[in-house]
Parts: C-alpha cells; structure tokens; sequence
C-alpha cells in the first residue's frame, strides 16, 4: 500500500495517466497467435490485445468456426447440410439462420455469374475428389448422371418460411467456395463484439483483417505464386478491415494423361479447370471474397473481370502461366495498397 507521502512524491506521474485514459491512451497491446484445424484446413488467427483477453477471444472464435463447419460441411454426415441432402424430394425444409444466409449469398453469386459459382454441383465434386486420389479421369457414364443433378435453378430459398427446397433426390450442396470465408467473417464479427479490433483471420487461402497492428498503417499479406502454394512470394499488399482470397490449383490438382485438373469444377461442362492459373480477390468481406474468386476462375479473365468490376468494393488480379506468366488486373486493383515485402508485419 502506498504511504501518504508517496502518493505527493508521484502526482504529477498519476495525473499523467488519469487523463491519458480519459483521452484514449491504454496499455501496450501485445501480440498473440493462435491456430487450430477446422474444415479441413489450418485456421490461424493473430491478435493484438492484453494478455489476460488473448486466449478467451480466440477460443470464442475458434468455437464460431466450429458451429459453422458442423452446419455447413459435406464431409461430416451429421451436418445439417448433408442432413436436407439427404431428405431432398422437393420439400421445403426449414434450416438454421447461418445455412440459410450461406445458401443465400451462393444463389445470389450464381446468379451474378451465370452459374459459374453453383452450390449444387457437388455430385460432381465427388467424383473429381476420387479422380484426384485414384490419378483417373471420372468414369463417363457417372459423370453424365451426376450433371443431371446439378443446377443452381434445382435449389429454391424462401425467406418468410426460411427453408430450402432441392428438386431432385440425390443433389449433393457443396459449399466449398462460400463457407469457409463466411466463418472467417463470422469469426472476425465475434472478436469485435468482445472489443477486439486488431486482428487477422486466415484459413487456407481466405484472409480477413481488420484495424492494423500497433504502429502499422495495415496488414501485409503475401499473394501466392503459381509454382507452389507455400513459396516465395513477389507480390504484397497491405489492408486494413478487407478480405482477400486466392483461388487456383497451387494446392490441388491431378495430372491425368499430361492433362494438368485443378479441383476446381466447371459447372457447365463437369470438368476440372485445365491450365496454370490463379485469382486474387480483394473485397469487403471474406464470404464474398471466398466466392468471387471461385466464379472468376470458372470465368477466365475477360467474363471474371467484368464480374469483380461489378462487385462494389472488389478488385482482382488474375495470373495465368502459358509460355510465362501473364496477369490481367481489374480496375480497381491500383486502387488496392500494395506493400515493401521488407515490412515486418506479414502474412504468407
């Protein structure tokens, strides 16, 4: 306890911080990291914040995450995905509010892409994960009767009853491109509810930041080269509060009789994408991200372009490898802040 003369002895020093926190002034916010497997992929996220609220925000985050991938995932056959999959017979069923705005913002980017971007097509999506394990081209015949399945028109959503209708018995919803970066946005919206306003969120490709770190005018985030995923990169940028996602077979593909597939899927023709290339998508959020740069890859540049400029807030920069690399930005995309790899705040 202090003595009555000590506290004389350090006024000035008191009063100093009394009115440094009536004016904002607070603690130095340490660095923390944390990371755990959801949805078949690492999540990580990076906090600034005092140490006694680092580990709570971060298991609050990380258990988000994990209520969505236990509604949304078309690999666990207890999700409520593969739930209505399994009882479709063009009934409306009714479903939880995150599945019914995940599956709202997927008909919407269908819609937006003429099907590129198409949730139903995971019929098909089986048959390339088994093409990718096995190193063969899915059997022709299975592959014509999985196309009758799919079809972003076969899935109807009613608001008012919050249900969802599937057409035909045997469609398969894949979510793939959409639900991963809505739990990252979800993610990121619990850490600012518990006043956590300096982070980063990233799983797999899909990051989202929000406020900069302590001294930083933003987030560094390296942009992945076609070679490998995890090499060198030569081009950064540097947000605050936005989203980017990479889309492109660095990670996932088969090579079938010299034919290079990526594990991204064709809607219209039931076909692994062929050819070297990649999508970076800047945008508000990490669901749009997620799915932009899905729907941009099915695309190509030209038709992609026009669907990013058409996106408020998006901006992408495409890459594509034929004799050498090749990249077509959008017009946004100068407007996107762009950082010195030196920076120490970065983001593989």
């Amino acid at each position: 306890m202090r003595s009555r003369t000590s506290i004389y002895v350090f006024a000035p020093v008191g009063l100093f911080l009394l009115v440094g926190y009536c004016f904002g002034f607070r603690p130095a916010l340490a660095r923390f990291e944390f990371s755990e497997l959801h949805m078949g992929t690492q999540f990580k996220i990076i906090l600034y914040c005092e140490s006694s609220q680092a580990a709570t925000l971060a298991s609050n985050a990380f258990e988000r995450i994990a209520q969505i991938d236990a509604i949304t995932s078309d690999y666990l056959e207890t999700s409520e995905l593969m739930s209505i999959c399994r009882t479709a017979d063009g009934r409306k069923i009714r479903v939880s509010e995150d599945l019914f705005r995940v599956l709202e913002k997927s008909q919407e980017m269908a819609e937006r892409s003429d099907g590129a971007f198409d949730v139903t097509i995971g019929p098909v999506v089986r048959l390339w994960r088994r093409a990718r394990r096995v190193g063969e081209l899915p059997d022709r015949l299975r592959l014509a009767q999985a196309m009758d399945l799919i079809g972003y028109r076969k899935l109807h959503l009613d608001r008012a009853s919050r249900s969802v209708t599937l057409d035909r018995t045997g469609m398969l919803l894949d979510l793939g491109g959409i639900a991963k970066g809505y739990a990252v946005d979800e993610a990121m919206a619990v850490l600012k509810q518990k006043g956590a306003t300096r982070a980063l969120i990233a799983a797999g490709g899909d990051i989202l930041v929000s406020g900069p770190p302590p001294g930083s005018q933003g987030w560094v985030i390296g942009i992945a080269p076609l070679e490998r995923s995890n090499g060198p990169r030569a081009r950064y940028l540097c947000l605050r509060d936005r989203a980017v996602s990479t889309s492109g077979d660095a990670h996932q593909h088969v090579e079938i009789g010299g034919v290079r597939y990526s594990h991204i899927v064709d809607p219209k023709t039931g076909l692994g994408l062929t050819g070297r290339s990649s999508v970076t998508v800047v945008a508000p959020n990490c669901a749009a991200s997620d799915a932009l740069a899905t729907a941009a890859s099915v695309l190509g540049p030209a038709k992609g372009s026009r669907l990013i400029e058409s996106t408020p807030g998006a901006a992408a920069l495409f890459i594509q490898t034929a004799e050498g690399d090749s990249t077509v930005e959008t017009d946004r995309w100068n407007d996107v802040p762009k950082a010195d790899p030196k920076e120490k705040e970065k983001t593989d």
